[in-house]
């Protein structure tokens, strides 16, 4: 049976959904075809919100290890851990997104071009701090070690950031946000910027859902070591 909470939790996620189809629908019929791309551009509406997205909650996860430093909240780990579960699930997806996307327009799959590797960085220190949390004891130990980490994960986006800039790569310089102006047509744009505010949206919906998954599945086990022990 759905208590109140959860059919509201529900609600927003079917909403969020909702939006997320709406989004596609803007991309596919509202946003033009690129001359120089084609139709195979439009993954960009799906790769670029998720790369966004994967490097917010880099910087919640951060946000939450500082606190939880501060504070030594078990609370506050059980966020941390859905945060980097989140910022994970959307870094895989920017890879996949991005390799789909470079076959066709770079001809191959997979380069070990400067922006891809530090993303794939970004995925394998994600995975690491799911595997420190999952592999230590709660405690001030567990709290201490997965929090430094997750402040260092944060450090990478910057990193993955400026790449394109720093190194040669066969990605393009910003296009959205640089000095002049955006070089995108006003359609692309705002059909862009539509989806990585709902992908944002629904990556925090994602990250309370699975917070609160996790303090549930935390007092359950709390619970049943008591009754065994008593």
């Amino acid at each position: 049976m759905f208590n109140s909470e959860d059919k509201r939790e529900f609600l927003i996620g079917s909403v969020l959904q909702t939006f997320i189809i709406f989004h596609w629908c803007l991309a596919f019929f509202y946003a033009p075809v690129d001359i120089h791309q084609g139709p195979v551009y439009r993954i960009m509406f799906l790769h670029v919100p998720s790369a966004i997205t994967a490097f917010a909650s880099s910087l919640a996860l951060c946000v939450f290890s500082v606190l939880s430093l501060r504070n030594r909240s078990e609370r506050l780990m059980a966020w941390s851990k859905g945060t980097a579960e989140v910022g994970l699930l959307f870094t895989i997806l920017t890879l996949a997104t991005g390799s789909i996307w470079g076959r066709p327009t770079w001809g191959t799959w997979w380069t070990w071009d400067a922006r891809l590797t530090t993303t794939f960085l970004l995925a394998l220190l994600y995975a690491g701090y799911l595997l420190l949390y999952g592999s230590m004891a709660p405690g001030p130990g567990r709290t201490r070690v997965c929090a430094v980490l997750g402040i260092l994960i944060f450090a990478d986006v910057p990193i993955i950031y400026k790449s394109v800039t720093w190194w040669r790569t066969l990605h393009q310089p910003p296009s959205m946000i640089r000095q002049g102006g955006s070089t995108m047509d006003p359609e692309i744009l705002w059909t862009l910027v539509a989806g990585i505010f709902v992908m944002s949206l629904y990556a925090a919906w994602l990250v309370r859902v699975r917070g609160r998954n996790i303090l549930l599945a935390d007092e359950i086990e709390s619970a049943s070591y008591a009754s065994f022990g008593t």
